[in-house]
């Protein structure tokens, strides 16, 4: 009898001695979680997507004192993807943000590899499903469709472009959202503005600053008053040749992209070419997921889309360019979209590319 006493507390020191050191495992792993993101095409100081979600994981590093890093591949495929991916899991990093459409292939290749990477994409989805792997998407038609309608009831009456980079499904919906935009300002409010069929272009790059500018000087020249720019460093250049514009006495604008992009137009005399940003909150979206994975809570296999519902898509809170009264009028129309009572299609349907 002694001697089964003695086995059953010897087991259960043992077992104690066990959990105690599982608990110290996993509380180690949580603190020394690595965190990290890979670049799409262009910078990571390219003021836009880049940026922006570099910042969000960054955010969660800083506030949880982990290591945060990112890593700019050589290219952009799928193949060098996969490497800066693999490097940065060598290194020890076991949540990886990838900010981009372009990323697809490479994802679903890297979950496989290595089972226990948490993985983030953004605007896009592995093709094959993984359980370590979660997707956002953002309602992007419903930005564009904030800052086409701010664009049309400042200018009142005016013409409209745009230039985009890739033509992929956010950078589209971009575009069809700002439309819609500026036709239910003209439908709706009585507004004047022009968008011609040569004045929606696609410039194919993300990190394109000359073309950008070029494009944006072509659009400029031929009478246009702003420019929507979703294409990232391309984008950048657009918002340079605005910025020299007005500097020169034009009174033409850009609208950024993606994050705030006011100080991008900054033209050094306290005033900004930036008229507003359509805005989507990839930093936050990026940020929420680095805290989940850090926490353990981190929902690998589901896809998640952001909208104004969720307050992940609209204008800055604050636009210095733009009267009080169609801030107040763009808010008042978002939050109608949040409560399903207006709809953006994200569809082409009657729209310029």
């Amino acid at each position: 009898m002694k001697k089964t006493i003695a086995l059953a507390l010897m087991l259960l020191c043992a077992f104690a001695v066990f959990a105690e050191g599982a608990k110290e495992t996993t509380a180690t792993t949580a603190a020394a979680l690595k965190i990290g993101m890979v670049t799409d095409a262009g910078t990571i100081d390219d003021r836009s997507f880049n940026q922006g979600t570099y910042e969000g994981v960054k955010k969660a590093a800083d506030e949880l004192g982990l290591e945060c890093t990112y890593l700019r591949p050589n290219g952009t495929t799928t193949a060098e993807y996969v490497t800066a991916i693999s490097d940065l899991y060598d290194a020890g990093y076991r949540f990886i943000a990838c900010p981009g459409y372009l990323f697809a292939e490479a994802v679903t290749e890297a979950q496989k590899m290595f089972p226990d990477l948490m993985l983030v994409i953004l605007d896009s989805e592995p093709t094959e499903a993984g359980a370590n792997t979660v997707s956002i998407y953002f309602k992007e038609e419903q930005s564009g469709f904030a800052a086409g309608l701010a664009t049309a009831l400042q200018l009142k009456d005016a013409s409209v472009g745009f230039v985009g980079g890739i033509e992929i499904p956010s950078v589209q919906k971009f575009s069809w959202g700002f439309q819609q935009g500026v036709k239910y300002a003209n439908e709706n409010y009585g507004t004047k503005i022009a968008m011609e069929a040569q004045n929606f272009v696609y410039s194919g790059s993300f990190a394109d600053l000359a073309l950008g500018q070029q494009l944006a000087n072509t659009m400029y020249a031929s009478g246009v008053d702003a420019i929507f720019a979703a294409a990232g460093g391309t984008g950048v250049g657009v918002i340079n040749e605005a910025k020299n514009r007005r500097l020169a006495g034009e009174d033409v604008w850009a609208i950024g992209v993606d994050v705030d992009q006011y100080l991008v137009g900054d033209m050094g005399n306290g005033q900004s070419c930036i008229l507003t940003s359509a805005m989507k909150n990839v930093g936050e979206g990026a940020y929420a997921q680095a805290i989940s994975a850090a926490n353990g809570t981190f929902a690998g296999g589901s896809i998640i889309t952001l909208g104004a519902a969720e307050g992940a898509v609209g204008i800055p809170a604050d636009n210095p360019n733009l009267d009080d009264d169609v801030e107040a009028k763009v808010l008042a129309v978002l939050a109608d979209i949040a409560a399903g009572k207006l709809v953006v299609a994200d569809t082409a349907d009657g729209l310029h590319k």
